[in-house]
């Protein structure tokens, strides 16, 4: 197999598609659609998400230091495009899209109901890297939709038919092609 050399860049795919939620001190909600989201620590639980300053969110999470990461589906694919292209400058994304907003547990965001993962999140530090600052946060609360639990009370987020994104478009994601721990598992 051969090789080409290719430009230096974001070549880091698949990647989480996520809506983010915000409020900013004015009390007006925003959805943002997000590719750059990853968890940072276990422990404590942090994650990172990366924001254009541009953006309209950007200012209303530098503000409040919360937002919610919410999980997309298939289901939420459409709208989850939408609020990636319009601003909430302009559109309340909630309501064109018909999402249902429902309170989150400890920050003062709206969680997204249709998400089958809601993720609440407290900013403590802001990296301004280029094009994009990144914003960690610790994970102060997770809500996870009942339907996909089981009678053991596992959760089964492998039935949400969750989506990635990669250069441009969207995917649901596939087959099971193994567990953690299987290439050494004993036979």
């Amino acid at each position: 197999m051969a090789k080409q050399s290719f430009k230096p860049g974001n070549m880091l795919y698949p990647v989480p598609a996520v809506m983010i939620s915000v409020r900013g001190k004015d009390g007006k909600d925003n959805i943002i659609t997000v590719a750059w989201a990853g968890t940072i620590c276990s422990d404590p639980p942090m994650v990172s998400i990366s924001v254009r300053p541009e953006r309209h969110s950007y200012q209303m999470i530098k503000e409040t230091g919360e937002f919610v990461i919410n999980l997309t589906t298939r289901d939420l694919v459409f709208a989850t495009d939408y609020c990636g292209v319009k601003s909430g400058r302009d559109v309340d994304k909630f309501k064109e899209m018909n999402l249902t907003k429902e309170d989150a547990q400890v920050v003062n965001v709206p969680l997204i109901k249709e998400s089958p993962v809601n993720i609440e999140c407290k900013v403590t530090e802001v990296k301004e890297l280029g094009t994009h600052h990144m914003f960690l946060a610790e994970v102060v609360a997770v809500s996870v939709d009942d339907k996909y639990m089981d009678e053991t009370n596992k959760f089964h987020l492998e039935q949400a038919d969750l989506v990635a994104y990669s250069h441009g478009s969207y995917y649901s994601l596939g087959e099971l092609l193994g567990s953690f721990g299987y290439s050494v598992r004993k036979k």
